[in-house]
This record gives C-alpha cells, structure tokens and sequence, in this order.
C-alpha cells in the first residue's frame, strides 16, 4: 500500500478489502504518518492491541524512496531530492512572519520549455508520482522540522500536464486527518495549459487556487518566450479562465515576470490590461532572475516600479512581488540549475 498516495478513506478501503478492517485502523495509521511522521505506526494503541494485523501491515506499506541530497539557505531554504532512479528535484520553503510556503516540483524538467526558465531547459525526463510530490511535504515537515501552511505548484514541471498524479496528490495533502492543509492554501500554477484549466474546471473545486505564468498578452510575442502559446493561444486561454469556477471573493493570479526590453513597455501593459477585462484576476509582477542560461535580463527597478503604475493606472490588481532565494538559485525560473550542475546527487552533499 503507498500510503502517500493515498487519502484516510482510501486507505480504509483497501484495509477493509485486505484484512476486513476498516477506518478505526486506517485512521490510526493516517494519524501516526502524516500527523506525526511516524513510520513506527505498529506502536500506537491501535495496533498494540492487534499485533498481528500491525505484523501484516508492516509487511505491505510502501514507502516513499526519497532522500535529501543538499540544502541551501539563504532568505528561503531550497533542499534537493533524489528519487528512487537517481534523478533529482528541487522544493523551496518561503518564510514569512506566521506562515511558511512550500514551493513543491510536479516533474523532473519540463516540457513547456519558456525561454526564461532554467527548468525549461533542462527538457522533459518524467512525471512525479503523488507519493512523491506529498513527499516533499511531510519531507518539510518531519525531516527539516518546518511548519508548512501553504503549498504552491510552482516548482519545477508543469502541474496540469501531470494531471492525475497533481490531483491525487492535492487529495492527500488537503485530508484533514492527515496533512490537513486546505485547498484555500494550495495554488496550481500554469504555463497556460488550457486543457489541463478545463480538466480542473470540471472537477469543480472553487477554493482551490488558480495561477497562470502569462508574460506576454499579444499571440507574436508569447509564441517567441513560451512556446505553449502555439499550441494553447491567448484566445483559447482565457475562454476558459473565463469559464473556471471560482469560489466566493475567489480570483486567478497572473503571473508576469518582467523581460528588459522585451514585454516591459507602457504598450504591453495596455495590452495586458485589455487581455485581463472581464476576469476576476489579480497580477503579481516579478523582475525575471539571471539563471547563467538565458539571454534575458531584469529591468531596472524604476522600470518595474513604472510598470505596475500603468497597470494600476488601467484599474487591474497589481502586486510587485519581491524576488527571494536568487542568491542560491531558488528563485522564479532559477529550479533545476543546480542539478544541472551535478549538486546534490550524492550522499552526504549536504549543506545548511
């Protein structure tokens, strides 16, 4: 059984099917491993009293095959994982003053591949597991002894391109009686993936966070930065924001890292603000990181600062976000550079 895959009533059901027991059991499993970070769960009261059931339980959970390889600190702390084949990923946890965000990966690279993003680089290897994906969270948790109050999909990998496994995992991490954070406190980000936003849409979910990686608000010029627009265009992208459900004083968050020279003009801010019209949306402006394989670089910050004026000027939310973690690697569009360079993969190859 892979229990990190898994949610409490899963769980029960598969324990029924198995031993012709039920949630009183699953539910003390659930509550040792997920509330505790205790694999010992034999130990607890309810298992004590069925040492039997405990010995056959033992023998069938599985177990995530995920290890933390290296870590760095700067004003967030990035930790690499490596997975059971070798290859690796990076998780970001941003403090702030009462709650932490976890920054989780959905995938090893990419297949989006946008020309800013050191990920999209790296090309497309595989799709993480759900285990592997709620790993990084109890990972934080119990191993690193972080509290995490939030959980964004902006790692590495495209989330909606990973549909089921993303899915399954946001179900494990949002059980109360486990990890318990709540889809009000879980944002998906995408590239613009308009049939993965369809796909969300349809299951119906309001209070789960959407955010959209937009950039460019004119077909010619996303096409040249991200290359799904050829495939999902601006057009198709926002008849289905357009169509997405959204809970009550709910809003999708535009992501817009800001290109010297390149999608930073008062012309594209006007046709950003035409793009948006009608959606209840939100923006947050990030100057782009230097990443040491891209072309592009951050404009000044008065240029940054004018921006979001010409689009406050056009009445659309704006919010300057502040670049954290760049100096190690961990910022917008900086994950996977450092597994590039070969760091983190051995054993021991850690650093706080």
């Amino acid at each position: 059984m892979i229990v990190f895959a898994m949610t409490c009533d899963e769980l029960a059901r598969e324990m029924n099917r198995r031993w012709g027991k039920g949630l009183h059991h699953a539910a003390a499993l659930y509550r040792e491993v997920f509330k505790k970070g205790n694999r010992s769960f034999f130990k607890a009261p309810e298992f004590v009293s069925s040492p039997s059931l405990a010995r056959q339980v033992e023998k069938t959970v599985c177990w995530p095959s995920c290890r933390i390889t290296a870590r760095k600190k700067d004003n967030v702390l990035k930790w690499v994982s490596t997975l059971a084949d070798g290859h690796c990923v990076e998780s970001v946890l941003i403090p702030a003053r009462s709650r932490n965000t976890l920054c989780v990966s959905s995938q090893v690279g990419c297949k989006m591949g946008c020309r800013f993003c050191v990920t999209g680089s790296m090309g497309f290897v595989r799709h993480l597991s759900a285990e592997e994906i709620v790993w990084q969270v109890h990972a934080a948790r119990f191993q690193l002894k972080k509290p995490v109050h939030n959980v964004v999909f902006m790692g590495m990998g495209e989330p909606l391109d990973n549909f089921h496994e993303v899915m399954r995992a946001v179900d494990v991490m949002s059980d109360q009686r486990g990890l318990d954070i709540s889809h009000r406190h879980i944002t998906l980000s995408t590239a613009g993936h308009a049939d993965g936003i369809q796909r969300l849409a349809a299951l119906n979910r309001p209070n789960l966070r959407l955010a959209v990686s937009l950039n460019a608000a004119s077909n010619e010029l996303r096409n040249q930065i991200m290359p799904i627009n050829r495939r999902y265009s601006l057009e198709r992208l926002r008849e289905e924001l357009r169509a997405y459900p959204l809970g009550r004083d709910g809003v999708i968050f535009v992501e817009y890292v800001l290109l010297a020279g390149v999608n930073d003009s008062p012309e594209h801010a006007h046709e950003l603000a035409e793009y948006l019209c009608g959606l209840s949306a939100r923006v947050n402006v990030i100057a782009c990181n230097g990443n040491g394989s891209s072309a592009f670089e951050a404009p000044q910050p008065d240029r940054v600062q004018k921006f979001c004026e010409w689009l406050a000027a056009r009445r659309v939310f704006v919010r300057l976000r502040r670049s954290r973690g760049e100096k190690i690697m961990a910022g917008c569009g900086q994950l996977g550079a450092s597994i590039m360079k070969g760091e983190g993969r051995e054993k021991g190859g850690e650093a706080s």
